[in-house]
């Protein structure tokens, strides 16, 4: 096969990021910036379990957790710290966090409007423009992880309505990261793993498509802010097959059962670890 004539167009680089939080805001922001300073182009935002389970750092139930998975964050003081000189309407930031993703989200969004202020740039059009990931997968804490804080229903309702939300007023934020890796983790076979995560992901997309607050012309844009965290264990072959099996599925339920004609649409996106416990 011959050479081009010319080199080939450069894709769009990686987000480069650390999953890191520790101790305070303050010394986690340290981190960030050193981090940052050293060339990652993006943040991946630790919480310890107090915050990702709604309690405060200071009551008897937190004593001994705060800190010690990741950073305490409990109001907007905390966040304006963890952020401090760090311009949120350059960054892309994944938060790690599910049951309280949507307290943990607005914290974020009232920074980044507090930064624009600041500048005086819009912010209307700040929020529209930050990027990143909140977790949010509630039913995965149920099926393999333990960090909810409400009832399956309430549960669900908080996560539909942040995702139909985010479509709206924050396009290029991913509102939901569904996790399949915490499910093999747990036991799942490959096989498992893939059709308990396809079962959350209808989950979610048919409480949003029937809560009415996406209109059917739209809901091509929610399904294209789906993305999934995989798990990519010691069963090579099988894994492969397991990612093929997965793109195929995920494109077949997407155009057949909500009806999305675009291709861009469809894409399987996801991020893949390394299975520990193997």
């Amino acid at each position: 096969m011959p050479f081009p004539s010319k080199p080939l167009e450069r894709d769009r680089p990686w987000v480069m990021r650390t999953y890191a939080g520790h101790s305070s805001p303050a010394e986690s922001n340290a981190l960030y910036r050193r981090n940052l300073a050293k060339g990652q182009t993006g943040l991946s935002v630790a919480f310890d379990l107090p915050t990702q389970t709604g309690y405060d750092p200071d009551d008897e139930l937190a004593v001994g957790e705060v800190g010690k998975v990741g950073v305490p964050v409990t109001h907007i003081g905390d966040m304006r710290a963890l952020f401090d000189g760090i311009p949120l309407d350059e960054m892309n930031t994944s938060m790690t966090i599910n049951a309280t993703a949507m307290w943990l989200l607005a914290l974020y969004q009232a920074v980044a409007i507090e930064q624009a202020e600041g500048t005086g740039a819009d912010p209307d059009e700040v929020l529209r423009g930050l990027a990143g990931t909140t977790q949010n997968d509630i039913i995965k804490e149920y099926l393999s992880r333990g960090t909810y804080v409400f009832p399956p229903a309430p549960s669900m309702r908080l996560i539909t309505d942040m995702v139909a939300y985010t479509v709206t007023a924050m396009p290029k934020w991913n509102p939901i990261n569904i996790c399949s890796y915490h499910l093999q983790e747990a036991g799942a076979t490959p096989e498992q793993e893939i059709a308990y995560a396809i079962s959350t992901a209808i989950a979610v997309l048919d409480s949003v498509r029937d809560s009415g607050q996406v209109p059917q012309e739209k809901f091509g844009e929610v399904v294209a802010r789906i993305s999934f965290f995989v798990n990519a264990g010691v069963r090579f072959v099988e894994e492969m097959c397991k990612m093929r099996a997965f793109t195929q599925l995920w494109d077949e339920l997407t155009k057949e059962r909500y009806g999305v004609e675009d291709p861009k649409h469809r894409r399987f996106r996801y991020g893949v670890q390394v299975n520990s416990w193997a």
